[in-house]
């Protein structure tokens, strides 16, 4: 895929939903303001804020965040489809996102026909139907949708005509986005670059996103090979913590996609807060970022040897 310099790629930050899923990490109601402004003041496109059919506390977040002036952030709830057999304005998960009030939504569907027969208990029609219904009710009620194939990779591998079925289907109820979601983190980066790139070719007229897990350490190399294919919106948390081993670290993929790379992702100015904010919201979490984590970590740009000093002292 051919890239235009100064293309704009948008961030999707899931901390507050994903990476509230990862071990020791619990956020109050606090926590997550605090988190939403810094976010906003670093300039990214969209804001998770949790599950409110799923979480007390998320409810009342809703309500208050609702209050946050904010500049640059859409937030967005995140639910799944429907559930089998009954209608999408009767299902109580539905129902809460429209309560949440926000801009936009996020529904995750199965694009996997293993986990659509196996999970789920439902026929692979149905579960096209599920994302279409959902998608399309929540289109008529004036949100932006973002749907979530989940194990979309895993899917594409063992059966792709069906996982393309489902993003068909998501694209015809009128989503924003079809996002690529590699839920167990075991995709290699080879195989991620030829899906993306059988997406992006699919579906030219819609923008195409990627969700990823870092399972076997490739979440970031596997959101920089999907953006190099066509993909315009990349998921991760900004501390890169997550369910697991976490998800892709956007406090790295950032300034790789804007300064390695050519895109336009956050305000350039917004750049030099990078590390500030990042270390914020690990502190926040309680969860630090390591000191050699590449761009944000105290080491990131110290040297040790010799020669490397003597060479950075001559041509800083």
């Amino acid at each position: 895929m051919v890239k235009k310099r100064g293309e704009k790629v948008k961030i999707f930050d899931s901390t507050l939903r994903d990476g509230a899923q990862g071990e020791g990490i619990s956020f109050s109601v606090l926590d997550k303001l605090k988190i939403v402004s810094l976010l906003d003041d670093l300039g990214i496109d969209y804001v998770e804020a949790g599950n409110p059919g799923s979480n007390p506390k998320d409810l009342e977040f809703f309500e208050k965040v609702a209050t946050l002036p904010l500049n640059n952030v859409r937030l967005v709830a995140f639910g799944s489809t429907r559930r089998r057999n009954i209608l999408p304005q009767d299902d109580a998960n539905i129902k809460s996102l429209l309560t949440a009030n926000t801009p936009a939504v996020a529904i995750f569907g199965k694009s996997w026909d293993f986990q659509v027969t196996d999970v789920l208990n439902t026929t692979l029609k149905e579960n096209l139907r599920m994302i279409g219904d959902t998608i399309a009710y929540l289109v008529e009620r004036g949100k932006e949708v973002h749907f979530d194939a989940e194990h979309f990779y895993d899917g594409y591998q063992e059966n792709p005509a069906y996982a393309l079925e489902c993003l068909q289907a998501a694209a015809d109820a009128g989503a924003a986005s079809l996002v690529l979601c590699d839920t167990r983190g075991a995709s290699l980066p080879s195989f991620v670059r030829e899906a993306t790139r059988a997406v992006a070719q699919a579906f030219p007229d819609i923008e195409i996103g990627i969700h990823s897990h870092n399972d076997i350490s490739f979440a970031d190399a596997n959101s920089i090979v999907a953006v190099e294919e066509g993909a315009r919106q990349v998921q991760g948390t900004l501390a890169g913590f997550g369910e697991r081993s976490g998800n892709a670290f956007l406090a790295s993929v950032i300034p790789t996609l804007q300064l390695k790379m050519g895109f336009d992702v956050i305000p350039e100015e917004s750049l030099s807060k990078l590390t500030l904010i990042a270390h914020s919201v690990a502190e926040i979490a309680n969860n630090p970022i390591s000191h050699d984590k590449p761009y944000v970590g105290r080491s990131a740009f110290a040297h040790k040897g010799g020669m490397h000093i003597d060479g950075v002292g001559k041509n800083p």
